[in-house]
């Protein structure tokens, strides 16, 4: 197969890209052409989105040969660099998938099917799924008439295991071999969400066909108003991360400017209530999705979101 791979979480990194790196090699080792089209920088939460009226740049990216290079050996004068040319692009997830699908690649072949992940994290319920940008690219791909499959890895753990990676890698290629061979004629399916949960032996575990969690957000907003001045960038790679954290403190605008009315300027830092999700998943009958990665098994959703 010719593989279109693009992700919400940019090329990689240990800290916000762990797993896209041993995914395209496997992919690669079972025989399949790869192309790679990604966000320049971390693009989580972002769901389908596009940035209108903005120019995208591209640019080339030659990946670490380390599958699991941290930043020191990444950015190390020393570390050796894979043949793979991959293409970043600044803009969205599904920005990659339509830039892929017809502006790059075309010496390669058709594509025959569009890969976005591993999600750094799972993407189990209603309320992840709708906001991801994993999923995002992968329906903004199944609107594009393209078979599409969203991969995230579920752990509960920010340690990275270099043998539990590379066996979940491999657990994915054969679920996307598996769901493009027996995919559906017609219109049945668009497009597959599929969560791996990151735990030794995954391989042996069984893969479980299932429905999405319909759950909502509690009660209360999802932004927390702070005070000082907000560095954007940062706190975008730490929220798409799950680190809960003050923002840059010891600047006093936040006090001192004013609108053209007198008022004072406010800031929001974007605050999921996670807990809340995860007790209606707590609270849920078997046989959802999340249920299915907390016991251990892998989540194939069917038909996510109709095109």
């Amino acid at each position: 197969m010719h593989i279109l791979v693009t992700n919400d979480d940019g090329p990689p990194s240990p800290n916000s890209s762990p797993y896209i790196r041993s995914l395209v090699h496997y992919l690669q080792k079972a025989g399949h052409v790869v192309s790679v089209c990604l966000p320049h920088t971390q693009r989580s939460w972002i769901g389908k989105a596009h940035m209108i009226g903005k120019i995208v740049e591209t640019s080339s990216y030659y990946p670490s040969a380390d599958l699991h290079a941290t930043e020191d050996t990444a950015s190390s004068e020393l570390s050796l660099v894979s043949a793979d040319e991959w293409t970043l692009i600044d803009g969205t997830p599904a920005s990659c998938v339509q830039i892929g699908l017809y502006h790059f690649f075309q010496g390669r072949g058709p594509i025959d099917i569009v890969v976005s992940g591993p999600n750094y994290g799972g993407n189990t319920t209603a309320v992840f799924g709708l906001s991801s940008g994993t999923l995002g690219a992968a329906l903004e791909a199944a609107m594009c008439k393209r078979k599409a499959i969203a991969i995230s890895f579920a752990s509960s753990s920010q340690n990275h295991n270099p043998e539990v990676i590379d066996g979940a890698a491999r657990h994915s290629v054969k679920v996307i071999e598996k769901l493009y061979h027996s995919w559906p004629l017609g219109d049945e399916v668009d497009l597959y969400s599929v969560n791996v949960p990151l735990v030794e032996g995954i391989e042996n575990h069984k893969t479980l066909y299932t429905g999405i969690f319909q759950n909502y957000w509690g009660d209360g907003s999802s932004f927390q108003e702070v005070h000082g001045e907000i560095c954007n960038e940062d706190n975008e790679k730490k929220v798409g991360e799950g680190v809960n954290e003050e923002l840059c403190s010891g600047n006093e605008k936040y006090n001192q400017v004013a609108g053209s009315r007198g008022h004072l300027n406010r800031y929001f830092k974007w605050m999921p209530r996670l807990a809340d999700v995860h007790r209606q998943v707590e609270e849920a009958a078997p046989g959802n999705d999340a249920w299915t990665v907390q016991e251990g098994y892998t989540s194939t959703d069917i038909n996510v979101f109709t095109a």
